[in-house]
């Protein structure tokens, strides 16, 4: 693989990335289109935000928290015992997802659960869960006098059922909810940076390990729910990793069943996430070992046929659901700008140095880099279904949350020199969305 060009590949990438990114912003402003970002005349498209300048109290942790890791980062990555760099990536996320947040102070952090439309503030009301998953289908429509929230409408029910479950335990307040949330969301890179090694690329993993935690991502992470679905599937598919490569027939089903579970627990959170089925896939050609899939797959299946059994059924849901959306907001926003306007939006979730990144993987490569470009381009092929379905149109930087950290792994692969200024340039998009942006989430 020739460093020449790598750097080329790699600037266009990146250049189109750019004009991606810059056309999303400002195309419906200047031509004058009515894109219906947000249900309200606010918004900034192609985020679900609107502009709204400022510092808070998180924003000098935050500076820091970037500088330090532009400077010493990959360093560190490359040297660290392995254990000492998952502990270390845990601790710096979570410290990373905490400062952003905090720029809006600790509204930051509790402002979307209070909010009616999210999941916190029906799980509360919530007495009975049987009978909310018996009339769970019949309250999606929007005609319905009881319907659910908008988010409890638009997922299935694993996704309240998270917070129902964390009211349960006493941690329903708005702060403890949010911060069992951010927890829970630190532990993304430890997951994803596990599943590589487990596929041999442990070198390219390090190198992946700085973008993964310091990622544009964290301002959408903290505090959304979609962030417990993007940390439950990277465990899920790390999961199956580690069934994939293991060397006995026992560990090999237990982890099976583990990685089902997971990833069965996610599509009964999403609608959006069977698409994962495209780096599960990935996981286990890498891996050349098809013997967990059965295993995996009947493990989720129960997962998905309990909940039938308890009275919601995924595939009587769905079309429900579709009937909502495409009834609401959904129709009057104009595919002809969402079908790329989307794209603009993953850039400013996962930062435009991913243009970059995925230019370079789609080259043929070997070794680790081979198995990082492989879950870099399969995490591609599930967001370009999902925006070819016309199903993402707008939010996707939130929706889109749990493909990110898998193409974010392809930064991994860009050409040396590129690593650390590219890293403060992702640094830098989170601040600014950060600082300058109301994010809804």
């Amino acid at each position: 693989m020739s460093a020449p060009s790598t750097s080329v590949r790699a600037w266009a990438g990146l250049g189109v990335a750019a004009v991606v990114l810059l056309a999303s912003f400002t195309v419906p402003v200047l031509a004058g289109w009515d894109v219906d970002a947000r249900s309200d005349s606010l918004g900034a498209p192609p985020t679900h935000g609107f502009w709204q300048a400022k510092v808070g109290p998180g924003t000098v942790p935050a500076l820091l928290l970037a500088a330090f890791g532009v400077w010493r980062a990959e360093a560190w990555a490359r040297t660290w015992s392995w254990r000492r760099l998952l502990v270390v990536a845990y601790v710096a996320s979570l410290a990373w997802l905490l400062a952003l947040a905090l720029v809006d102070g600790t509204s930051g952090l509790t402002r979307v659960m209070a909010n009616q439309h999210e999941y916190l503030v029906t799980a509360r009301e919530v007495t009975d869960v049987p009978a909310m998953l018996r009339e769970y289908v019949d309250r999606i429509p929007a005609a319905h006098p009881d319907n659910w929230a908008i988010h409890v409408a638009g997922h299935p029910p694993g996704a309240v059922l998270f917070f129902i479950g964390l009211v349960h335990v006493g941690l329903g307040g708005d702060l403890a909810a949010a911060l069992v949330v951010c927890a829970v969301a630190a532990s993304i890179p430890a997951a994803v940076l596990l599943t590589a090694r487990s596929l041999g690329a442990e070198q390219h993993a390090r190198l992946a390990a700085p973008f993964l935690v310091l990622s544009p991502a964290a301002v959408y992470l903290a505090v959304s729910g979609d962030a417990v679905f993007t940390a439950t599937a990277a465990w899920g598919l790390a999961a199956l990793a580690a069934s994939a490569t293991a060397g006995r027939s026992g560990v090999m089903v237990g982890w099976a069943v583990v990685a089902g579970a997971l990833l069965g627990w996610c599509v009964m959170s999403s609608y959006g996430l069977p698409l994962l089925g495209a780096i599960a896939l990935a996981v286990l050609w890498l891996a050349r070992s098809w013997w967990p899939l059965p295993v995996a797959a009947a493990s989720a299946l129960v997962v998905v046929l309990v909940f039938a059994a308890l009275g919601f059924a995924w595939w009587e849901a769905y079309p429900v659901l579709v009937e909502r959306y495409w009834d609401g907001i959904a129709a009057t926003r104009p595919a002809a700008y969402w079908m790329w306007g989307n794209v603009g939006a993953l850039l400013v979730s996962a930062g435009p140095l991913l243009g970059a990144g995925v230019a370079v993987a789609a080259r043929r490569h070997t070794g680790g880099a081979r198995t990082i470009a492989v879950l870099a381009l399969a995490g591609l092929l599930a967001v370009t279904i999902a925006d070819l379905s016309r199903m993402s149109k707008a939010e996707v930087e939130r929706i889109w949350l749990p493909f990110v950290p898998w193409l974010t792994l392809s930064m991994a692969l860009l050409p040396d020199g590129w690593r650390r200024w590219g890293l403060g340039l992702q640094v830098v998009a989170a601040l600014l969305v950060q600082h300058l942006l109301y994010t809804s989430w």
